[in-house]
């Protein structure tokens, strides 16, 4: 009777976790972790429905979620199974989170993670132009999943001496970021290349550099003031003597 009775007892816990559950279905499908690979400008596919096969399950209502935003689903796609469309995958998706849970009771619910692969989005080329003296930036966007294996930098098809020219070089994981604080034109006018390695294969973009003669940068502001008081001055003045150009003038 004991092992009746505890076989009951299993039997009805199965049931119960079997109607209390949710699953998620996946084009393409997921690792054992809830994590789907994917490509930008791919596209992926979800099917979210109540894990169990009972009848009363297709009134149930889901809900989805991106994060921590809700997901606006159509009334028709609300209860028993739900579907969300992720197309085209943006970069703004790697690392979406989508959870599908119950309207009744969020606890019970299922999610999965895109991990979306892409290169640095590094291409063509740009025309940059300096003053003498004045501080050139160049960058380069060299995010990418997985992340490049090297960074470097070029001018005129040659490494850069960065202590001759003075450059200092910034990389944070996002940018990298070739600086020269005082342009002179010898040194810093040419062609300059970035090249990011990403899967055995070098991204480029390029930058035409011309270093043009410095301007002279007139403060205009001080020099409206000046003249606005120098006006109110010339005007002070007359008023005050006016009485003594009159006499003059009769």
């Amino acid at each position: 009777m004991k092992m009746f009775r505890s076989l009951l007892f299993h039997l009805l816990l199965y049931c119960a976790t079997q109607t209390l559950g949710v699953k998620i279905q996946s084009v393409p499908g997921f690792d054992s972790e809830g994590v789907i690979l994917t490509e930008l400008d791919k596209s992926v596919s979800l099917l979210c429905q109540p894990d169990g096969g009972h009848e009363t399950q297709a009134d149930e209502e889901l809900v989805w979620l991106r994060n921590d935003a809700v997901v606006s689903l159509m009334e028709e796609n609300k209860k028993g199974r739900s579907s969300v469309c992720v197309t085209p995958v943006v970069l703004e998706d790697n690392g979406a989170t989508f959870t599908c849970h119950l309207r009744k009771n969020d606890s019970v619910k299922a999610s999965v993670t895109l991990n979306v692969l892409y290169p640095p989005q590094i291409s063509g080329s740009e025309e940059v132009t300096v003053e003498q003296e004045a501080v050139l930036t160049l960058q380069c966007d060299i995010r990418a999943n997985p992340p490049v294996s090297s960074m470097s930098w070029t001018r005129n098809g040659s490494a850069i001496d960065l202590q001759a020219g003075g450059f200092t070089v910034t990389n944070d994981g996002y940018t990298s970021q070739l600086i020269a604080k005082k342009v002179d034109k010898s040194l810093h006018e040419g062609t300059y290349q970035c090249t990011a390695e990403y899967q055995g294969h070098g991204e480029h973009k390029q930058f035409h550099v011309t270093v043009t003669e410095r301007t002279m940068k007139f403060p205009l502001m001080p020099m409206i003031a000046g003249l606005v008081v120098v006006v109110l001055t010339t005007f002070l003045a007359v008023i005050s003597r006016w009485d003594k150009i009159k006499k003059c003038c009769k």
